[in-house]
């Protein structure tokens, strides 16, 4: 039996050996969200005890904190990137790996089976072809046991199955994805420092204590190699975004959803900012983000830091769900007006979970300045 058979026959009997895994994520975001099963429920679920909690400032330490975290419930490496060919033919990626920890430890004495484990995977990969306005996206899960999926710090490696991104230099990763009608192997290249999110890397997303996560970005990475569409390869360039985020609980009752921005500027600079939406209408007032400067300098931005207006929409055909299609973005401190816009309107995953999540442009002017660029933004809850 080769590796790839083995692999399918595990993905098919993940289920019922692990039990709770994908059926437990589907029924919680359900549950949460109460409409198309998106992720919120993972970060807001009630059975919390016993796992570690995101509490001081200053918990990150790098490169030890680049791989798993296994006494936290939830984590995931997050990235994403456009891209475009000599001939103009622009490309979006996402490739995303997530944990979750089933138990906060190992029960003892059940089984010696180098099967049993309590940490379990999801992958999800898309690309964004805005050239040939169509959207490709997979999924897959398995267990953290027998080398199958899984994530290490020094060297940096994390994969699920034959999807990995894997360090290949100091500074380098190689980001490797083939999926039925797409596929992706990139160089990415750091090229400014680290950026620790909130309070030294503790981003606040609740009032309660432990509302919390760890959270750090590499962001303006130099991104170069192929894309496959269909049999067809594309030599590419480009930016891409990594998010890692490590969290127990992370959003307070009656959050519904969120709205999160990652903005690469031409100029060098870059913007994340979150918008946590409740039940109510209202926005959590720990919506928070980073202004990042060229060289790296970070500014802390809360949420009245800045104002949005929703300038256009989008009806799913998939989910019937009206998604923001078009946003005026303004932080009035720093003299910054940006008019956002979706790269191409169907983005939407409708796997197990259900969320938006696309390459978009903006352009606009800092101060009299005209400033312009690419990046992605993800939206929940819809």
């Amino acid at each position: 039996m080769n590796r790839r058979v083995l692999l399918g026959l595990l993905v098919g009997v993940v289920v019922v050996l692990v039990g709770a895994g994908v059926w437990w994520w589907r029924g919680e975001q359900t549950a949460a969200v109460g409409a198309a099963p998106g992720y919120v429920g993972l970060l807001a679920a009630p059975n919390q005890a016993g796992f570690a909690q995101a509490l001081e400032p200053g918990g990150i330490e790098l490169p030890a904190d680049l791989g798993a975290h296994e006494d936290y419930q939830t984590e995931w490496w997050y990235y994403t990137g456009n891209l475009e060919a000599a001939d103009g033919h622009q490309f979006g990626f996402q490739f995303t790996i997530f944990r979750n920890a089933l138990t906060p430890e190992m029960a003892e004495g059940v089984s010696e089976s180098e099967w049993r484990t309590n940490q379990m995977y999801m992958a999800h990969f898309a690309v964004s072809d805005i050239g040939g306005e169509a959207f490709y996206a997979e999924e897959r899960f398995s267990r953290g046991a027998l080398g199958l999926a899984g994530a290490e710090a020094a060297p940096y490696h994390v994969w699920l199955e034959d999807w990995e991104l894997v360090e290949v230099g100091e500074g380098v990763v190689r980001l490797v994805a083939e999926g039925e009608a797409m596929g992706l192997d990139l160089l990415l290249t750091q090229t400014t420092p680290p950026v620790f999110h909130g309070e030294d890397g503790l981003s606040q997303k609740g009032a309660e204590r432990g509302n919390a996560s760890y959270y750090y970005s590499f962001v303006q990475q130099v991104a170069e190699g192929t894309v496959r569409i269909g049999e067809e390869r594309f030599e590419v360039t480009g930016k891409a975004w990594k998010d890692h985020e490590y969290s127990t609980s992370a959003l307070s009752p009656g959050a519904v959803g969120w709205d999160w921005f990652s903005l690469q500027f031409d100029d060098g600079r870059a913007l994340m900012f979150f918008e946590i939406r409740r039940e109510d209408g209202s926005l959590e007032r720990f919506s928070s983000g980073s202004l990042i400067g060229a060289e790296g300098e970070v500014r802390d931005l809360k949420v009245e830091d800045w104002v949005i207006e929703v300038t256009d929409e989008w009806r799913s055909p998939h989910t019937g769900a009206v998604y923001p299609a078009g946003w005026e973005v303004a932080i009035p401190s720093e003299g910054l007006v940006m008019r956002v816009r979706p790269l191409l309107a169907d983005q939407e995953w409708h796997g197990t979970a259900t969320y938006w999540e696309g390459a978009v442009a903006f352009e606009g002017e800092a101060n009299g300045v005209e400033v312009s660029g690419k990046g992605y933004v993800e939206m929940t809850g819809y």
